[in-house]
């Protein structure tokens, strides 16, 4: 049984189509990255799961509970939601803070405490305890979010965003937080604009685009997926005009431009061979100097196979 699962799940606002039969399975230990652009529905998915919106029609179930005002406090028990904001709370200090939260799922006494150092390690916050909440950096109240929703030791995290206006030292730092939680066994869905750091953290990802899911897979099969052909940078000791010239010629060559003695040859699918590149310019007399194919990452693959279509 699939840890999240939603089934032609559909959220309409008036004549607005959030979401469109969103058919979804995230198996348990899944770090599952979910992307598109702007106005694509993954927050209004996330809220669905985090039961703080209702769908028009469709079911989404976590840990075999549909999700509902039926089961909302036996499916809360179970998750784990941060959104991409942070709530103000003043003249509140983090042990505060998480003492709060903490009562609110019922844990009390030398366990509170305890749950709370717990968290607070793991977080590499315990030093931050006596510190007012709202004198946080961005990235420290984003990794207090993330202890505050392991209080109660959820099988599944919601993530919405995490990464939202952190800095380059605060998004490692939450990266390799996301990375342990997943080696602890959590099932993480994470939404994020950071699609390269996505793509070093996650085993599967899902694409949503105008509220369709369009691609559901493994991070190598979405990148097979967006494999049009081959782009090759090539680079010869000299003559790099003639063998622009020369690649040109050779079947299956889609393009070979020219900069600064650096050729970018683009190949179709059917001839995305770099060995023929190769033969081609040892035969015709060339000092080949460089030969590479460039990678299809997380980035490319979202570029191709979507549209940049919002509602």
């Amino acid at each position: 049984m699939p840890m999240i699962q939603t089934i032609n799940l559909t959220k309409r606002y008036g004549n607005l189509m959030a979401l469109s039969n969103l058919n979804l399975e995230i198996e348990q230990g899944d770090c599952f990255g979910f992307i598109g652009p702007n106005g694509a529905g993954k927050t209004t998915t996330i809220k669905v799961l985090a039961t703080l919106l209702k769908p028009t029609w469709g079911e989404a179930r976590i840990d075999g509970l549909s999700v509902g005002p039926v089961n909302a406090r036996q499916v809360r028990s179970v998750i784990g939601y941060v959104p991409d904001y942070f709530g103000s709370y003043e003249d509140m200090v983090v042990q505060e803070y998480l003492e709060f939260f903490a009562a609110s799922y019922n844990i009390h006494g030398d366990k509170r405490k305890q749950v709370i150092n717990d968290v607070l390690d793991l977080t590499d916050l315990a030093y931050k305890i006596d510190a007012e909440v709202n004198s946080l950096s961005r990235g420290m109240q984003q990794r207090l979010s993330v202890a505050r929703v392991l209080l109660h030791d959820p099988k599944v995290l919601l993530l919405d965003e995490p990464a939202s206006g952190l800095d380059p030292r605060a998004r490692i730092e939450m990266r390799e937080l996301l990375k342990e939680l997943h080696r602890m066994g959590k099932t993480i869905l994470i939404s994020s604009h950071i699609l390269l750091e996505l793509a070093d953290l996650c085993n599967r990802v899902g694409i949503i685009e105008q509220g369709e899911l369009k691609y559901n897979g493994t991070m190598q099969d979405i990148l097979d997926r967006a494999r049009t052909g081959a782009v090759l940078h090539v680079a010869v000791a000299e003559r790099a005009e003639q063998a622009a010239q020369a690649i040109r010629q050779l079947q299956g060559v889609k393009e070979a431009t020219l900069t600064n003695n650096h050729i970018r040859v683009t190949l179709d699918a059917e001839h995305a061979d770099p060995a023929r590149i190769a033969h081609l310019l040892v035969t015709e007399g060339f000092a080949l100097t460089r030969l590479e194919e460039e990678k299809v990452n997380l980035e490319t693959a979202f570029m191709r196979l979507t549209k940049g279509l919002v509602q």
